[in-house]
């Protein structure tokens, strides 16, 4: 039950983040949205989280910033991949 959950948020902060950088809502790529909410969450709700001070417990700190790593790493990704494809 716990992977199910930890799945589902991150497919939620993977669309959030696409949202936020710009794709409509019938537009998400909902396995980029998976990697990068997952990726986001461990990276951004980890550090956001320690820095808080609230340890590895479920707070809106960690929540805040899972979000807000999976927009960094969504964006990271989409300026790698669109530089990519101008310098081939």
């Amino acid at each position: 039950m716990l992977l199910l959950a930890i799945l589902a948020f991150g497919i939620f902060a993977g669309a959030v983040a696409q949202l936020v950088l710009g794709s409509g809502l019938y537009e998400i790529n909902w396995g980029e949205a998976l990697v990068a909410g997952l990726v986001g969450s461990f990276v951004g709700g980890l550090i956001i989280s320690l820095l808080a001070g609230d340890g590895l417990r479920l707070r809106a700190s960690g929540l805040i910033g899972s979000i807000v790593g999976a927009i960094l790493v969504l964006a990271v990704y989409r300026w790698y991949r669109g530089r990519t494809r101008v310098t081939r």
